[in-house]
């Protein structure tokens, strides 16, 4: 059994939930102008990991051609015989459960909202196929999670929220357009539809940078609109030269990338996440 925990781990890649999480409880924290409880704490986690891991299993299962192809993930567990078709289904099955579970007993709105949300999240796993939108589409799926924290509090979106997330969906497609930078060559061969494959890496190299621009511009506007106080303020500055560093790194090398894209989005939203409690405990 925990050889197979493992294997899953490296299925879904647990620690990657650190993107969405901190936005997540950034919402929450926000819409409660403080702490929002121990309930809705845990009933948060609990949503968030559950959607995550429906969307990575989703992704794993609709992938396997695909990464049985690629030299970069021919040995992940969904295709090297560790972890069959069979049980990835169940697992998807099983997080789907969860996470309308957890919205039926947060409010009604949410459980209205956790469908809809599946069926993006599961989705982004079929548009590299047919459409070069797919980073987008993944920055949608985590800008999600703001608009599903601040629901979780005030069964409402406001708009600050909205302005919240549309800065997490360019900040996922930008630093996901430089991941994509791997498969370049790949993708062209396989005929699946990408940025990079499609403009090549320094349109792509372009478009992430303005898509980063666009996630300042709007986490400015979402600090503003729900006045926010000097942290907040901080916190976007600080993500301002975070990603400089982050497209300075892939630019230099494009063996960083995997260093940009894990080790400076990680610190990116923890810390961003950490201002904002600063700034609505000061």
């Amino acid at each position: 059994m925990l050889k197979k925990a493992k294997d899953f781990n490296e299925l879904i890649m647990f620690e990657h939930s650190i993107f969405s999480l901190p936005f997540i409880f950034i919402a929450m924290i926000v819409a409660a102008d403080g702490w929002f409880g121990w309930w809705l704490f845990f009933m948060g986690i609990i949503a968030a990991l559950s959607a995550r891991n429906f969307a990575m299993g989703v992704n794993r299962y609709a992938d396997r051609d695909i990464d049985a192809k690629n030299p970069r993930t021919k040995n992940r567990p969904n295709v090297d015989g560790r972890i069959d078709g069979n049980s990835i289904l169940i697992f998807v099955f099983v997080n789907a459960i969860t996470f309308i579970g957890v919205a039926y007993m947060i409010n009604s709105l949410a459980l209205s909202l956790s469908v809809p949300i599946l069926i993006v999240l599961g989705g982004y796993s079929y548009f590299k196929r047919f459409s070069s939108f797919a980073h987008v589409v993944l920055g949608i799926s985590l800008g999600l999670a703001p608009i599903a924290g601040v629901v979780a509090v005030s069964a409402t979106i406001p708009v600050w929220s909205v302005l919240l997330s549309i800065g997490v969906i360019f900040w996922v497609a930008g630093f996901d357009l430089l991941y994509s930078l791997q498969d370049i060559a790949f993708d062209k061969e396989n005929n699946l539809h990408s940025i990079p494959s499609k403009y090549g890496a320094e349109a792509t190299l372009l478009i992430s940078s303005f898509f980063h621009m666009l996630t300042i511009l709007f986490w400015s506007l979402f600090v503003w609109s729900a006045s926010l106080g000097i942290f907040a303020f901080i916190a976007v500055v600080l993500s301002l030269v975070m990603l400089t560093y982050e497209h300075y790194l892939v630019r230099k090398d494009f063996t960083q990338i995997d260093r940009a894209f894990f080790t400076v989005n990680g610190y990116l939203g923890v810390g961003f996440l950490l201002f904002i409690i600063l700034d609505k405990v000061q």
